[in-house]
């Protein structure tokens, strides 16, 4: 839980992409290998579908996921990241697969209209993702965190904190643009939801920081 492998949303449990990703590095994963299946991809409609192959140690073993992903089953928050979207959930479904983990991945989810609008709509961009040679990703996606954390008058280094345990990097700009897409798709979720509760999430961070000093 403090490491963010696992969320309860709604009363019910979730595995999260870096908490796979921890599980297959503990257990010594061979390869993980991810190709987008062309045939059924439409990039003019933002449609991506992701074949992905997992080996287990030793690669004796391989296990199939696909993962797919459009504007009508991704939240606006990542709108225009469909592509890496449909990858990521390829290589959870693979992983889930290979380990035998029965929890959906909450990049799974399709929540198209639960998750709220970026406050500024000029943040919101048709347009692919483009690097700007930061594992954050592109500017907005910042904006966007900056955004959440005026609105919901959070600490801005507890977020740090918390995305980096979500992100299972030391600190945040290690971390993918997926993950840190999902991480701002998730607080803005959990601040729509129950700011309290959030607070009370990221005070325990400040703790956790405490008792290692």
């Amino acid at each position: 839980m403090a490491l963010g492998d696992l969320l309860c949303l709604d009363g019910k449990w979730y595995v999260t992409h870096a908490g796979l990703l921890r599980l297959a590095r503990r257990n010594r994963c061979s390869a993980i290998q991810v190709a987008a299946v062309r045939e059924l991809c439409d990039p003019d409609a933002n449609r991506w579908v992701f074949k992905a192959h997992v080996r287990t140690s030793g690669g004796l073993n391989r296990f199939v996921g696909y993962g797919d992903a459009d504007p009508s089953n991704t939240s606006s928050l990542v709108r225009g990241c469909e592509l890496r979207v449909a990858e990521t959930r390829a290589v959870n479904r693979a992983l889930r697969k290979a380990y035998g983990i029965g929890l959906c991945s909450v990049e799974e989810l399709s929540r198209p209209s639960s998750a709220p609008s970026p406050p500024d709509n000029h943040a919101r961009s048709n347009r692919p993702c483009a690097s700007n040679g930061s594992n954050n990703g592109p500017p907005r996606l910042r904006d966007k965190l900056c955004l959440l954390i005026r609105k919901y008058e959070l600490d801005p280094t507890l977020v740090k904190r918390y995305a980096a345990n979500f992100c299972g990097t030391e600190a945040l700009r290690d971390a993918s643009r997926d993950l840190v897409e999902t991480f701002i798709s998730r607080l803005a979720e959990e601040a729509a939801r129950d700011r309290a509760a959030l607070i009370c999430k990221l005070n325990s961070y400040n703790q956790l920081e405490e008792v290692k000093a």
